[in-house]
């Protein structure tokens, strides 16, 4: 990316960059795994909800290949890469491979399989976005994906690592159950005070 597309602003007139969740699934003992980048219409604690189609341009020019897998958002701290990314009904799918000779990676691997690591972000700059007056929440229309970084806590709470193979920490039906109640909760109050 260069420096000029890298300060490029919106149609709003500020640059806008954005870090969003990812729900990250089945790691492997080899450091594979794939998950959902965005979960589209679904509200993040910024706010902002990735609308389907968003992504589409940005991927149609970068690829997978052209969006770089980071520790934090770290530029610095590259620990993979990203073999599949793509749209589909329910959101922004990704299959990603930790680079085994990177320590780094090495020690997200581990990590993620003790469960002491589980979230996953996007960093992407907003390209097209609507904000709904009322509920003051931004419909991000088009976006330019950069970076998808494993992070300790992501901007939705619900991304988070759901099935890790091989991996002997205990996180399964109670930590839904609990996730299921909390959407609820937002869902009725979203309904109850419009």
């Amino acid at each position: 990316m260069t420096a000029s597309r890298a300060l490029a602003r919106s149609p709003m007139g500020a640059d806008t960059r954005k870090f969003a969740n990812l729900e990250l699934r089945g790691l492997k003992r080899d450091g594979s795994f794939s998950g959902y980048a965005s979960v589209f219409g679904e509200v993040d604690l910024g706010k902002d909800a990735i609308e389907r189609g968003a992504f589409r341009k940005s991927l149609a020019e970068r690829g997978a290949g052209g969006v770089r897998m980071l520790f934090q958002h770290d530029p610095a701290e590259p620990i993979g890469a990203w073999k599949t990314i793509r749209e589909d009904s329910r959101g922004l799918y990704v299959e990603g491979m930790l680079a085994e000779g990177v320590s780094r990676a090495r020690e997200v691997h581990q990590l993620l399989k003790n469960g002491a690591l589980d979230g996953l972000s996007i960093g992407f700059r907003t390209v097209r976005a609507k904000t709904d007056a009322k509920s003051g929440v931004r419909r991000i229309l088009e976006a330019d994906l950069w970076e998808i970084s494993v992070v300790t806590f992501p901007m939705l709470p619900s991304a988070r690592v759901q099935n890790i193979k091989n991996a002997r920490w205990f996180r399964d039906k109670e930590t839904e159950l609990v996730r299921a109640m909390r959407r609820a909760a937002r869902m009725m109050l979203t309904e109850t005070f419009r």
